[in-house]
Formats: structure tokens, C-alpha cells, sequence
């Protein structure tokens, strides 16, 4: 099988695009047609065989992961799904895999309306990089660099259930088959919170996808903000799942903080905003947990019930340290 006819048996789709992108794949570039006075949303993730996932993963949940981590950015910033490039390096054109890749890809892509629309494949070590185009309104995207000294500072669903998961591969951890079954769906199918983005537009002041851990990702916001941040380990506590905290609180917290590869939102919003940010999270069928509060003191600080300083557990992910 070779180039284009691996691309025409399991890429290219036999049916109409989407009437904002006129011409998909199959020539030299893509034709998209956002929204008049819409902004353009662009983001751009690799995943990277050894790196960030084993030979031995489900391709299908490859095809999902690798399109769920993209669409997570464009959640954080509130925008909406348009359409998806593909850059692939195969170690060989195995039928079998790319099916199930294929099919993972697709329903992910079908559940949001994401359309594929281009992108390269080529001979090499196993090697999956995506962008991902989306539109958002002018003066409503959620970015990093709009926390304010007073917002609430919240998570949505639970953290540290990947990092669980991993441990448990490494040996680290052992876990009953029901509960391994649980966190590993959440390392290798994640769920980009597309509805939720959507819904804080106007009610969060700032966002971020939480994929490196919680205090490296919040710490870009408040990098990018020039603020600071106090959180309570009884609420971070509250947005862990039962199987992570089984394993104790400490370490419910350090995979919290520092696991990644949760794909949930941390965002800011003020006060006053309580009662929109509860139902922006019921509409989107999400739980949400308050977890702490920005102040204008630089870094970010972690208070034991009795509001004594805690150690932060471990340091967030970083490819190059």
C-alpha cells in the first residue's frame, strides 16, 4: 500500500465538508471559510511514540488522544471546532492500525464537527503532530494573561487519574482491574471540555488546559497575568477521584499538582460569577470545584485546613528537564 492509497482507504471521507470549509483534502491547501468578524483559533500538539505513549496503546485510543489534546487547547479558549490537519510518520503502512487509528480520529472528530482537512504522511519513527482550527468572537476568547487579584480559581472534573494510571505501567502502583480500567481510560481517552469553553465565554477572566499538571499550567497563568495564587488542599483534594485518593491523600495531591495528561480546564473567574460559572458548568453536564483564589503575592502557595503552608509536592512536567 502506498502513500495515496493509504491517505484515500483511511483519510479521506466520502461525504460533504462542513459549508465553512469549501475544499478539504485533496489539493495542494485547505479552503476555510470562518464566520464573518470571527477570530481564527490555531493550535498545534505532537505526540511522539516512547515520549507520549507506548507501541502497546489501542490505536484507535491513539486517534482519539491525538485530536482530544488539540481540541482541549481550543476549549481553554473558548472557541468552536473547525477542522484538523494530520502530519503522520509511520513506521510502515500497516492496514490493520491505520483502521483502528482512523476510526478513533473520526469519531472524536464527528462528535465535535471537526472536519479533516489536510495534512502529510511519511516513512519514519512513529510520529503523530495535529493543528487544529477553530473561530472564537473577538474580545471572548479566555487567555492566560487576563487573571484578576480576586477571581476564584477552579478545575473542572477530576485530576491526577493519568498520572495514576502511568504509575500503575511503571509498576508504582497496583490497582484492581476495575479501578486500572477507569484511570487508564482517562490517560488515553481524554475528554477535551469543548462545551464548557464555550460556556464560560464572558464569565471566566482566564484559562488553560491542564496537560503538563496543574501547578505548571496555572503557573503559566499567572506568569502570563502577573499574579499569584493560594490554593486549598481540602478542595484540591475534592476534585480527585475515589481510586486516586484510595491511594492517600499526599499522593492524591502530587498527581494533582504535577501528574498532566488530565485535558481538564483550570480557570479564573470572579466572584460575582459564582452563580454563571455553576451554570455554565450544569450546561455542560460537568463538575467544577473551587480550588483556591488569586492574590497579588507572586507564586503559587498550597494551605493545609488549617491555612498552614504546604510543601507543593514534585514539579509539573517539562519535555526538556
Amino acid at each position: 500500500m502506498g502513500e495515496f492509497e493509504l491517505i484515500r482507504r483511511h483519510f479521506q471521507r466520502q461525504r460533504p465538508a462542513r459549508a465553512d470549509v469549501p475544499l478539504g483534502m485533496g489539493d495542494d491547501c485547505a479552503l476555510l471559510l470562518p464566520t464573518p468578524g470571527q477570530q481564527l483559533a490555531v493550535s498545534t500538539d505532537m505526540l511522539v511514540e516512547g515520549r507520549h505513549f507506548v507501541s502497546t496503546v489501542d490505536p484507535a485510543a491513539l486517534g482519539h488522544k491525538a485530536l482530544a489534546v488539540n481540541l482541549s487547547d481550543l476549549a481553554a479558549m473558548g472557541a468552536e471546532p473547525l477542522g484538523f490537519t494530520l502530519a503522520l510518520a509511520l513506521p510502515q503502512a500497516d492496514d490493520a492500525w491505520l483502521a483502528g487509528f482512523a476510526r478513533g480520529l473520526f469519531e472524536l472528530a464527528d462528535a465535535h464537527g471537526c472536519e479533516l482537512v489536510g495534512g502529510d504522511t511519511t516513512r519514519g519513527p512513529l510520529n503523530l503532530c495535529l493543528t487544529v482550527m477553530g473561530q472564537v468572537p473577538p474580545g471572548l476568547a479566555l487567555r492566560r494573561a487576563a487573571a484578576c487579584v480576586g477571581d476564584d480559581v477552579y478545575v473542572s472534573g477530576t485530576l491526577g487519574d493519568a498520572r495514576l494510571a502511568l504509575e500503575v505501567f511503571r509498576g508504582g502502583v497496583a490497582l484492581d482491574a476495575a479501578a486500572f480500567t477507569r484511570v487508564r481510560a482517562r490517560m488515553e481517552r481524554p475528554t477535551p471540555r469543548l462545551a464548557l469553553g464555550l460556556a464560560l465565554r464572558g464569565v471566566a477572566h482566564a484559562a488553560a488546559d491542564i496537560s503538563d499538571g496543574l501547578s505548571g499550567d496555572l503557573g503559566h497563568i499567572l506568569a502570563a497575568s502577573g499574579v499569584g495564587a493560594t490554593l486549598q488542599a481540602a478542595e484540591l483534594l475534592r476534585a480527585t477521584s475515589d481510586d486516586l485518593r484510595a491511594n492517600g491523600d499526599m499522593r492524591a495531591l502530587e498527581y494533582a499538582l504535577t501528574g498532566g495528561d488530565d485535558y481538564e480546564l483550570v480557570f479564573t473567574a470572579p466572584p460575582d460569577q459564582r452563580d454563571a460559572v455553576a451554570r455554565a458548568a450544569a450546561h455542560a453536564g460537568l463538575g467544577v470545584t473551587r480550588i483556591g483564589q488569586i492574590d497579588a503575592t507572586p507564586g503559587l502557595r498550597l494551605l493545609d485546613m488549617q491555612q498552614q503552608p504546604l510543601a507543593l509536592p514534585g514539579r509539573a512536567f517539562d519535555h526538556f528537564a
